[in-house]
């Protein structure tokens, strides 16, 4: 059975592809964006399989 990790990862609207793309080299896909708690930033929920 696959094992997965997760990371939550708020989002800087001005550098959010740079950010997910930082993230995508190191293995994480992108699962889901929602907004954060104050609503005007966003956060990014990523998984990648365990190792």
């Amino acid at each position: 059975m696959t094992k997965w990790e997760y990371a939550t990862v708020p989002l800087i609207i001005h550098a959010t592809k740079q950010i997910l793309d930082q993230w995508g080299e190191d293995g994480w896909e992108l699962v889901q964006v929602v907004p954060g708690p104050d609503s005007t930033n966003l956060v990014a929920y990523l998984k990648r399989e365990k190792q």
